[in-house]
């Protein structure tokens, strides 16, 4: 897989905030956001993925959804 660059302005305040749950965590913060972009991309594919299968199931009104970290 090929790798990019990105370049990203981030105010002080939140850049300090990053550091320090990357920290608690033994990571770089460049590390940290890379991981949190990762898990929020797969947590909206496998969202994407459950409301496909109730469609295919006849269920739009299901009640229950699979929490799996998903806000």
């Amino acid at each position: 897989m090929a790798s990019r660059v990105l370049s990203l302005r981030i105010d002080a305040d939140l850049w300090d905030r990053i550091s320090r749950h990357a920290a608690k965590r033994g990571m770089s913060a460049q590390d940290y956001v890379a991981r949190t972009l990762i898990r929020d991309d797969f947590d909206e594919r496998f969202m994407a993925a459950v409301e496909e299968t109730d469609r295919f199931y006849g269920r739009e009104d299901a009640q229950t959804r699979p929490s799996a970290g998903i806000r």
